[in-house]
């Protein structure tokens, strides 16, 4: 499953439109891309429902700046493949841009055009080192990321900066209690804080990225090596070992457990710890037991050193558009205005220098760990295979659900393997 696809359902963004039900502003109908008057022009923006938000503040300036108005067509994301698939293969597109789910770049790589010339010296700087690679497909950029997110650590800093809680960690642990650095750390934190109806963490069975994320930081590359499959390899088993370990500290059906139950337990005060998407710090009901108790650190490094899974989102141009130039245009639109994301409901971009304005205000402790986790060494977005999310849903998920009910790792592991082998051929 999508990543940006949990995430909006843990935000609940409105202004949610289907196939069928398209109004003429904000989710516009998307049919050919039309010329307005006076030197303006009109293009058509694709978007996942809610995803317009994001680029609500980027439109506005854009239409200053280049005289480009903008017209968004929403669809949910369960139809957007298939919309996407279908107008892509006619060759007849209703839209002049598309934001593409990183995990679709492989699928539609050849049906968008090259913008390479958008992705200057300047701006691959200023874009996190994972999503630059990710966006040149067979030696072309073809997306330009428009937000990101990743996995950090969140925790309650009202129970680690308790006095008590202080002088009996360190009476047990030996060293004092704080935002964990290191892996075993987590876990000593985890056992001490999983007494009297809490859990030190959460274990999220129902989905696959955290434990990927221990892949990259134990060095290898996640399921696949290229077209070689390494779901068995040491570094794989070392990580699934490591995750299925905190279940002890973790809330009972952790095979269960996917992204909007483990928000809901931090949310709740049931748990002292939890990596989630760095989004879901700002976005903490104020009537939450844990409002305002709440720290943000980077991600854990582990061997290989700091590693997440990003979630990207990119603008693509169709090759089937009339309204190349224009469409290109608002891309490089979303580029300079790129931290206009950041006052939208999930709050997220995808430059360095967007998320960096942030940072020192308050309300966004989030942003430094995000900046470090983004642009940890091990960081590496998912495999550029079209089987991708098949992969996920038929073999990562299952295995996983398998592993933290007790299932034996390496059995599971090398059983992934021949399914995902079988898959792929």
């Amino acid at each position: 499953m999508s990543t940006r696809k949990n995430i909006n359902r843990l935000a609940t963004i409105g202004g949610i439109c289907t196939a069928v039900a398209l109004v003429a502003t904000g989710c516009g109908a998307g049919g050919p891309s039309t010329t307005g008057g006076a030197g303006t022009s009109t293009v058509n923006v694709l978007v996942e429902a809610g995803g317009h938000a994001e680029l609500t503040g980027v439109a506005e300036q854009c239409k200053k700046d280049a005289g480009v108005d903008v017209n968004f067509v929403e669809l949910p994301y369960d139809g957007m493949f298939n919309r996407l698939s279908s107008e892509f293969s006619s060759g007849n597109v209703s839209f002049d841009v598309a934001a593409l789910d990183s995990v679709w770049l492989p699928s539609f790589k050849d049906a968008v055009q090259p913008i390479d010339d958008l992705f200057t010296d300047e701006a691959k700087k200023d874009i996190f080192p994972a999503l630059v690679k990710e966006a040149n497909v067979d030696g072309h950029f073809i997306g330009m990321p428009a937000w990101t997110n990743a996995e950090i650590i969140l925790y309650r800093k009202d129970l680690f900066e308790d006095a008590k809680n202080k002088a009996e960690f360190k009476s047990k642990y030996g060293y004092d209690l704080a935002a964990p650095t290191t892996w075993k750390q987590y876990q000593d934190i985890s056992a001490f804080f999983t007494k009297d109806g809490m859990f030190g963490t959460d274990v999220k069975g129902g989905v696959e990225t955290e434990w990927l994320a221990h892949v990259l930081q134990a060095g290898s590359p996640m399921v696949l090596d290229g077209d070689k499959v390494v779901i068995d390899n040491a570094a794989h088993k070392e990580a699934l070992d490591f995750y299925t370990s905190l279940v002890k500290d973790a809330p009972s059906g952790a095979a269960q457990v996917d992204w909007a139950a483990a928000q809901n337990l931090f949310n709740q005060g049931k748990t002292a710890m939890t990596r989630f998407w760095a989004h879901a710090y700002r976005q903490i009901p104020k009537d939450s037991p844990v409002a305002g108790k709440v720290g943000a650190a980077p991600m854990i490094a582990g061997s290989a050193g700091v590693g997440a899974v990003p979630g990207p989102w990119y603008l693509t141009v169709p090759k089937a558009t009339k309204n190349a130039d224009a469409a290109k245009k608002f891309v490089k639109c979303a580029y300079d205005y790129n931290d206009k994301g950041i006052e939208s409901s999930l709050g997220l971009a995808s430059r360095i220098s967007a998320f960096e304005k942030y940072q020192d205000k308050p309300g966004y402790e989030s942003f430094k760990p995000l900046i470090e986790t983004l642009s940890g060494k091990a960081t590496a977005t998912r495999p550029a295979t079209q089987k991708w999310q098949q992969i996920v849903d038929t073999v990562l998920v299952p295995m996983l659900q398998k592993a933290v009910a007790g299932g034996d790792s390496g059995t599971l592991l090398a059983d992934a393997k021949k399914q995902i082998e079988a898959l792929l051929k």
